[in-house]
């Protein structure tokens, strides 16, 4: 059955990279090259970043500044406090392919995901990298077997959860004092034909997960067991995040496809549905 969800924005091409930082909604719009915040009811819409690439994961570095991947140029941005934007590393000679997803490490590094090879041109899937980029913006490519590594989350624990969009998994490592991860094993092993994008983890550490290809978003447990299903009907599901003045806001961003050329019509959304156990804002 599909779900009931409430609709807070229309008009967009690709929401990704949800995030819930000091009480709004922060996303990019991946093909419009933007990033913006929002209030959780929808108001309030904000442009806070325009690049002239596609724009995927966000998250901030320790001094409060925002930094985005940039997919094409496989650049970081960087957003200063002056609205400057720079670039905080250049991951170019890191990979031929899109940088994806990002998320920050408690060292203040961060662990950026690499598709791998071409998705767009329909090519054989391979093994995709994590990489590791430091405070200098010095980086390093720390795995590289990984199948299209795409959204990040790191449990109460300190582990780190990764998922692999087309090994239908999401996979945990330990993570070193650097922020390198390490001692790579399985977390939960998804229904078949899942398609893991983005992550976000409630107080339970339990994990949702948008399962972009087949249009729902799961509650997963370790180990794999399903708690909550949100069918999407026909639409994509991107990304989610717990927000809101309680947490317990699903903030969903979905879209009409993954393809460029098919989302200039702007039928991106983000969307709302309230669950039972809050994420960490509560």
């Amino acid at each position: 059955m599909t779900a009931h969800t409430e609709i807070l924005l229309e008009g967009l091409r690709f929401p990704e990279g949800c995030r819930w930082h000091d009480g709004q909604l922060w996303f990019s719009d991946m093909h419009s090259g933007t990033v913006h915040r929002v209030d959780a009811d929808g108001s309030n819409l904000t442009t806070v970043m325009t690049v002239d690439d596609r724009l995927s994961g966000i998250d901030w570095l320790p001094d409060g500044s925002l930094v985005v991947s940039g997919m094409l140029t496989r650049k970081v941005y960087r957003l200063g406090s002056d609205g400057e934007v720079t670039v905080f590393a250049d991951l170019s000679a890191a990979t031929p392919y899109p940088i994806n997803d990002l998320i920050r490490m408690p060292s203040g590094s961060l662990l950026i995901g690499g598709f791998g090879y071409d998705l767009y041109a329909d090519e054989p899937a391979q093994g995709g990298p994590l990489i590791h980029v430091d405070a200098s913006g010095a980086w390093s490519v720390v795995a590289d077997d990984l199948t299209f590594p795409n959204g990040m989350v790191l449990l109460t624990s300190g582990e780190l959860v990764v998922a692999e969009t087309f090994g239908s998994r999401l996979t945990a490592y330990d993570v070193d004092a650097g922020g390198r991860p390490h001692n790579k094993r399985l977390w939960a092993e998804l229904p078949e034909g899942s398609t893991p994008d983005g992550l976000c983890r409630d107080s339970e550490d339990a994990i949702w997960v948008s399962s972009i290809v087949t249009k729902e978003f799961l509650r997963v447990t370790e180990g794999g067991t399903v708690t909550d299903v949100i069918d999407l009907g026909d639409r994509l599901a991107v990304d989610c995040v717990l927000g809101g003045e309680d947490g317990r806001s699903l903030l969903l961003s979905t879209a009409n496809s993954f393809q460029p050329d098919e989302t200039e019509i702007r039928a991106g959304r983000i969307e709302r549905i309230i669950v039972d156990v809050p994420g960490e804002t509560a």
